[in-house]
């Protein structure tokens, strides 16, 4: 899904819902209390956010891998994979379909092993089997059957916590104050008008283009995406010196049809622009509009990178 504008302010509809929202905290809780973690057979650090989409943990998580495999660990990733039903582990490799694994893996495999399954206890397992010394669980924070050893929350710096209500009356997974108690440190990522305050280690971040992108300067570009937050994609674009004549909107994780994706390239040639999208949407264009369709490439940087090496290798020690 988009996240709702209205899930910024506290309005009437949002204020409607908030019977519901009682109701979802209540099943939250009562799964959070009645589940007890279970421990792998290697460390694990959990990366999760306490609002709904967009905030920035698969960025978090590429980054990370190769932070820790400079310290010497070897570390496999662990999801879910959106849309992913399988019961064991897979290992991920670029044979695999966005279908079968979900979008975010194949961009999660670029950067360690990555293993799918809805278990997260038998894919650490697997991970560990094949050579792993260290898990990275993506989007764990809300994943109470896989006991952590470290949690990183993910905060959005430009969007914060919205309007600080449980879903569905706002985008809170769980309460702040809960989300807090569970992680050891905080990932800010961007600017951070809220002027957020945590007591909790906090490292800042930015997600920025990577490669050579001058031939966006200038550039008239028609961009889409199927994000939570396409503001953001299109907000890096115009940071490049991008002209937008255009922008489409799609729900997050939008399986694209080749019938959807040759109506933009026909759009973005009326309008003589590019037709731009993020490597998430890229992931699961058909063969024929690969070369096409222009892909906007980010990472995210650490602020201070040797500072969080630092925290990690205190916190975790050296690799067993």
């Amino acid at each position: 899904m988009r996240t709702p504008d209205w899930w910024r302010g506290r309005g009437a509809f949002s204020t409607l819902l908030q019977p519901f929202a009682c109701i979802y905290a209540a099943a939250a809780g009562w799964d959070r209390t009645h589940t007890t973690p279970l421990r792998a057979p290697l460390p694990v650090i959990g990366i999760g956010n306490a609002v709904a989409g967009g905030a920035g943990k698969t960025p978090t998580t590429l980054a990370l891998a190769p932070m820790l495999a400079a310290l010497g660990y070897t570390p496999h990733i662990l999801t879910r994979g959106y849309g992913s039903r399988n019961p064991t582990p897979l290992h991920v490799t670029a044979q695999h379909d966005w279908q079968q694994v979900g979008d975010e893996a194949l961009l999660l495999a670029r950067a360690a092993p990555t293993w799918v399954c809805r278990n997260r206890l038998l894919a650490a397992r697997a991970a560990h089997a094949a050579g792993a010394t260290l898990a990275l669980a993506d989007d764990a924070l809300q994943h109470h059957r896989l006991a952590r050893d470290l949690t990183l929350l993910v905060v959005d710096g430009s969007y914060g916590f919205g309007n600080g209500r449980l879903l569905p009356a706002g985008p809170l997974r769980e309460p702040v104050a809960t989300a807090l108690d569970r992680s050891d440190a905080v990932v800010l990522i961007g600017d951070n008008p809220h002027a957020l305050h945590f007591d909790l280690p906090t490292f800042t971040a930015r997600i920025t283009p990577v490669g050579n992108n001058e031939d966006l300067r200038d550039a008239r570009l028609l961009a889409f995406a199927g994000l939570a937050r396409p503001e953001k994609f299109y907000a890096s674009l115009r940071a490049l010196g991008a002209e937008l004549v255009a922008t489409r909107d799609y729900p997050d994780h939008h399986p694209f049809t080749e019938r959807e994706l040759q109506t933009l390239c026909d759009m973005a040639a009326k309008y003589h622009a590019i037709p731009i999208a993020t490597a998430k949407d890229a992931v699961k264009f058909p063969a024929a509009f690969r070369d096409r369709i222009r892909t906007l490439d980010v990472a995210l940087t650490f602020d201070d990178p040797v500072r969080v090496q630092n925290w990690l290798q205190s916190r975790l020690g050296a690799p067993i």
